[in-house]
């Protein structure tokens, strides 16, 4: 494939398929041995990570689009996301960034629609870490994911866009349950503690948070315990699927 005609392609007529000033960008969270994880692009000529992204389609909803990308980078469709933020400010735009990235790239554009200021709609997924195949686009040559307490360099504003999808990501724990999309189909109780403490970056108490995760009604306790622990063996528990899609919509007032 030859990328460098692509990219002059895409740069001089992709305002032919796509929408103008507009792009979406998407979060994609993990969780893995005990860590948030952030799946990222490293962009083939800016030679800095980037968020998994793109522009929408003229024919094309926004919401599509942004699945299209989840799938694309994942491999996996139905993935729970949520758009969260608008990012309109003026400095995001960068005209010498794009003109420095063509020239890494062997193109001398002058002018291009790329060039132009764009807004972009954060959405934000989160995933089952071990069912995900990450893959690079025709714009970079690597896409892998990162502890989110590891964050490489990034291009543009794309680190303040993950720090906000993670402040909404920690908000939404007070209102909104976490964790279908993101612990295996069957859990024990300090397997989910660690999941809400990892998001939060911070110790929760043991006997509090089971009170409050129970009281929720999410949560289903299986006839099967942890096998192999050294102390008292751990009860496994499974989502309530019915009552989790409920409390997603109505919300549960489960403040941490």
């Amino acid at each position: 494939m030859n990328f460098d005609k692509e990219i002059s392609d895409h740069y001089l007529r992709g305002h032919e398929k796509y929408l103008r000033n507009i792009s979406v960008d998407c979060i994609i969270f993990g969780f893995h041995d005990n860590e948030l994880k952030v799946l990222l692009l490293h962009a083939r000529y800016a030679m800095l990570w980037a968020l998994p992204g793109g522009f929408i389609n003229k024919a094309e909803h926004m919401d599509e689009a942004a699945k299209r990308i989840l799938k694309e980078r994942t491999g996996l469709d139905e993935i729970y996301m949520q758009q969260f933020h608008v990012f309109s400010a003026p400095e995001r735009f960068n005209k010498k960034i794009h003109q420095q990235f063509l020239k890494n790239a062997g193109v001398i554009i002058s002018e291009s629609w790329m060039f132009e200021r764009f807004i972009t709609v954060g959405y934000s997924a989160l995933v089952d870490f071990s069912r995900v195949q990450p893959v690079a686009d025709v714009f970079s040559n690597a896409c892998q994911w990162f502890n989110i307490h590891d964050i490489p360099e990034m291009m543009l504003d794309h680190r303040n866009i993950l720090n906000k999808a993670l402040e909404n990501l920690q908000a939404q724990l007070n209102y909104h349950p976490v964790g279908y999309n993101l612990l295996p189909e069957k859990f024990t109780m300090p397997e989910i503690q660690k999941l809400y403490e990892t998001i939060l970056d911070k110790k929760l108490d043991r006997r509090n948070f089971q009170r409050k995760i129970l009281g929720t009604g999410i949560l289903k306790r299986l006839n099967e315990t942890k096998k192999g622990v050294a102390h008292k063996a751990p009860w496994y528990y499974k989502f309530d699927l019915r009552k989790y899609q409920k409390a997603l919509k109505g919300g549960m007032g489960f403040e941490l």
